[in-house]
């Protein structure tokens, strides 16, 4: 081995604690950030879900009689 080599493998020796420890924070990083665009996106499909489906039942029609008010309009 290269006196480089010897010496990179005692730096990472000394510093293995903190490299494996930011190893663990960033894998639940990447957990977390994953999990929350998972839920958002299924999030998402539920809500497209939920307006596709009410989009496609009838709705209630209401019929309005204006008389009364044409009438009065009138009198005036």
């Amino acid at each position: 081995m290269s006196q480089e080599k010897v010496d990179h493998y005692k730096e990472e020796k000394a510093n293995r604690k903190k490299i494996v420890r930011k190893e663990k924070i960033m894998n639940v990083v990447r957990k977390s950030v994953l999990a929350l665009v998972a839920v958002a996106l299924i999030g998402w499909l539920g809500f497209s879900a939920y307006n596709s489906y009410t989009a496609s039942q009838p709705r209630e029609v209401v019929e309005i009689d204006y008389n009364a008010i044409t009438d009065y309009m009138n009198a005036l």
